[in-house]
């Protein structure tokens, strides 16, 4: 079963529950060699659902010091195309290693790839 790793709203219960139907089953993990920045959403209905405008975001630094806490979520195949129509334009979905040294998913900086 795929790992997605996140830091922002897909680790929300209300957030799983509608885009999932379930909680997903987690652990904690880190990112490491990412920043976390702000990223404006500039989608109405995301910001709307959201009750904000500006969210978490991550770019790679490379720098080892750096890191991003956060939960290691496992889902199916299927949920994990659900949470990529739910992410807004500006993200993009990369492959990473966690400091557990497991494989997954993190959603990152489009802009920056």
């Amino acid at each position: 079963m795929p790992l997605l790793f996140s830091y922002g709203t897909l680790r929300e219960d209300a957030v799983q529950q509608s885009l999932f139907g379930r909680r997903l089953t987690s652990s904690p993990d880190e990112l490491v060699g990412y920043e976390q920045t702000l990223f404006e959403v500039n989608d109405p209905a995301f910001v709307e659902a959201s009750g904000k405008a500006q969210h978490a975001m991550l770019r790679f630094s490379g720098d080892p010091a750096h890191r991003i806490r956060g939960m290691a979520l496992e889902v199916t195949d299927e949920e994990l195309a659900r949470a990529d129509a739910y992410e807004p334009a500006g993200y993009a979905r990369v492959a990473t290693v966690l400091a557990s040294g497991r494989d997954a998913w993190v959603y990152v900086d489009a802009r920056t790839l």
